[in-house]
């Protein structure tokens, strides 16, 4: 029965399929669907570099399927696709030549010729074609005329030839991310429905196996090459010795060093259990709350390194995209210290250089917040603040409270203001040392220590606002006949008698007239307080961002761009005819349309085009859609309902806790407690993993 197949073919560039002087064979991987066939080329080999081994070619096959991914494995089995021998007759037709192709536990037999006219000779078996090559540019265009399958031989077969670039490690990879930025192209008129129509088809072929394939073709090269290289060289030469020592000497001191750091964390966190036990350290871990979640971190980082170094299997390492994100992830950690580090050095540095400018600058603005804020705020509101009527006693009694404890606090920091140098050389030593998140969030807890008054003021005066609020609300409820049911949390109807009415109109009266007074000094320390909070926020908001910021994606961006692909597109190159062996070098997008075909007598003739051949390209990421996904979990605590509770929080006198964020601060990890001879292997073994792991996928 004659059919009409679909067949893609997925070539390599670099692998010319059959010169004049040379033959080869093809490796790769079949891929069927429902109503086509995939045909994904690897690499090519010459029969001349084959002659070279000792072990069997299908040994070799099956070891490399045995490194593909389990996915790929699943889909399909790398297997030999065919041989391409040109044999020179005349100057119209090539001879053809016949090989076993095997493709999982069946065995078929292709026959391929090079020329202009083919034959094909069908036996049993999956599938046979005969392909013709021509020279489009710089390209070798294979042309499919016949096609065996499922047994049914297939005529006139629609070929689509894709030519892509073999993925490298380090360079570029292929993925089906779409990309979640705008078009590449912004179009003012509206997109036709056809359009949307495409988009919602499915595709009748595995396209992520396709990619898949694509991306483990380097990997699928490397065991054919080590064999060829174990039987060029098969001794180690002086300068790969010297190398592995040098390695070795290197991994040595690593180790070394970060087992020392090891033990004085081990013991630094040992008292730190110990001191857990006593009232005092639990207030200052409470003090302190930034600093302590901050130095976890940065200990459980560099405790966890030769974790994040250790090797996760060659299968998943075969797929170049796979071993990007590997590489990308095991690369972010150590990035994101050291650029954490220059950070505090240059943070510390400049801080040590104008220590006693700083010391004076923070000091005098700390004096005329008190001076003309906290003061002149206070004896202002016992007055006639911007011409309210207030109650002079509880406006003084009030006024008089906070001036005592501004006065209070005041003089317990002119006491202490001789160390104020002494802590900032501090933040500057730690920036220096362990980089610029740790003096970030100490500065953050002392801002929270030296700010205490205020807080505390406000706590007092929202405790009177709030509970006047609610009494209010309870005798108002008085005189519309209802009451509170807290049991349900809801308001039921109450017969409340003539008694009841008139004690709560007495105290109904004066709260409602006490309460501009409370509401004014409440507004004022309110705003104090949320603009410490504001303050605090920013210094946690930029902790966030050091600590999420992707260095190595932003570096990796800047130098080789094409390691961040976001999904894929095909460029048209051209249609020709295998009938006739007539090539169309005009691209042609419609393959239902008549084409212009130039044939070698120079005639333009109208063919139905039947062979497409295009070019597989990447779209790449922009710096926005790489870093912002990273920036998400920062801001995620920005919600509507967390807006509207602190705004009835305010709103009622309910003391509300500062503006917090869902901070996107790197996971807490449990702490680590191994051996100290056992850490120091794993640290060794870290680092040799590296260089196993740069030979293998290099």
């Amino acid at each position: 029965m004659k059919m009409k197949g679909k067949c893609r073919l997925w070539w390599p560039k670099q692998h010319s399929p059959c010169k004049q002087s040379s033959s080869c064979l093809l490796f790769g991987w079949f891929i069927p669907s429902s109503d086509s066939l995939d045909v994904v080329v690897a690499f090519t080999c010459t029969d001349v570099s084959l002659s070279q081994l000792q072990c069997d070619i299908k040994e070799i096959i099956n070891d490399t399927d045995s490194n593909m991914p389990a996915i790929l494995q699943d889909k399909s089995v790398f297997s030999l696709l065919g041989q391409c021998v040109p044999k020179l007759g005349g100057d119209e037709v090539l001879s053809s030549s016949r090989i076993n192709v095997l493709n999982g536990e069946k065995t078929s037999c292709y026959h391929y010729e090079h020329g202009r006219n083919s034959e094909v000779n069908t036996t049993d078996g999956c599938g046979r074609f005969a392909p013709q090559f021509y020279y489009l540019e710089v390209f070798w265009i294979p042309n499919l005329d016949y096609l065996c399958w499922n047994g049914q031989k297939v005529s006139n077969c629609d070929v689509h030839v894709i030519l892509y670039d073999s993925p490298v490690y380090n360079c570029h990879h292929f993925s089906l991310l779409p990309s979640s930025s705008s078009k590449q192209e912004s179009s003012s008129f509206k997109k036709p429905n056809w359009v949307d129509v495409l988009k919602q088809k499915e595709l009748s072929f595995d396209l992520d196996t396709v990619i898949l394939a694509i991306n483990c073709a380097a990997a699928a090269k490397r065991p054919l090459e080590r064999h060829l290289h174990t039987k060029r060289s098969p001794q180690i030469s002086i300068v790969d010795r010297f190398y592995s020592f040098m390695w070795s000497l290197l991994a040595m001191s690593i180790a070394s060093l970060s087992t020392l750091f090891y033990m004085t964390f081990q013991f630094s966190y040992k008292l730190h259990r110990i001191g857990s036990q006593l009232w005092m350290s639990n207030v200052v871990s409470r003090m302190f709350m930034t600093t302590c979640i901050n130095v976890r971190i940065r200990c459980c980082q560099i405790l966890y390194w030769p974790i994040m170094l250790q090797e996760r299997g060659m299968r998943s390492l075969s797929n170049v995209e796979f071993a990007e994100k590997f590489a990308l992830q095991k690369h972010s950690m150590w990035t994101s210290i050291a650029a954490d580090v220059l950070l505090g050095n240059v943070f510390g540095v400049a801080l040590l250089c104008y220590a006693d400018f700083t010391c004076s600058l923070i000091s005098n603005l700390a004096r005329e917040i008190t001076n003309h804020i906290l003061r002149s705020g206070c004896v202002w509101l016992m007055g006639v603040p911007a011409g309210f009527k207030l109650n002079i006693e509880l406006a003084g009694v009030l006024g008089i409270i906070s001036l005592n404890a501004i006065q209070i606090w005041s003089t317990l920091w002119f006491f202490f203001g001789f160390i104020f140098i002494y802590v900032i050389k501090a933040l500057a030593i730690l920036g220096i040392l362990f980089g610029a998140t740790l003096p970030a969030g100490l500065t953050s807890d002392l801002i929270s220590i030296a700010t205490c008054h205020v807080s505390t003021l406000h706590w007092f005066i929202s405790l009177i606002y709030s509970s006047q609020i609610q009494a209010l609300a309870a005798l108002w409820r008085i005189f519309r006949g209802q009451k509170q049911n807290p049991l349900r949390n809801r308001i039921d109807s109450y017969d409340y008698i003539v008694k009841q009415h008139i004690v709560g109109s007495l105290i109904f009266t004066p709260l409602l007239l006490l309460l501009p007074t409370t509401s004014v000094f409440y507004v004022f320390f309110s705003i104090l307080n949320q603009s410490i909070s504001f303050i605090k926020l920013l210094i946690e908001v930029i902790i966030s961002a050091i600590h999420a910021t992707p260095f190595t994606k932003i570096f990796l961006w800047l130098v080789k761009r094409k390691t961040f692909p976001s999904g894929i597109w095909f460029e048209i190159i051209s249609c020709h005819i295998n009938s006739m062996g007539r090539l169309d070098r005009n691209s042609s997008e419609n393959l239902d349309l008549p084409t212009k075909i130039l044939d070698p007598s120079g005639e333009m003739t109208m063919r139905q085009s039947s062979v497409l051949v295009s070019c597989l390209h990447s779209n790449l990421m922009g710096i926005g859609e790489l870093v912002l996904p990273h920036y998400v979990n920062i801001f995620s605590g920005f919600s509507r309902s967390i807006l509207a509770s602190t705004f009835h929080g305010v709103l009622t006198g309910k003391r509300t806790t500062s503006m917090t964020l869902k901070l996107g601060l790197p996971s807490p990890m449990p702490w680590m407690c191994v051996p100290y001879r056992e850490y120091w292997h794993l640290c060794y073994n870290s680092i040799l993993t590296c260089r196993q792991l740069r030979s293998c996928t290099s």
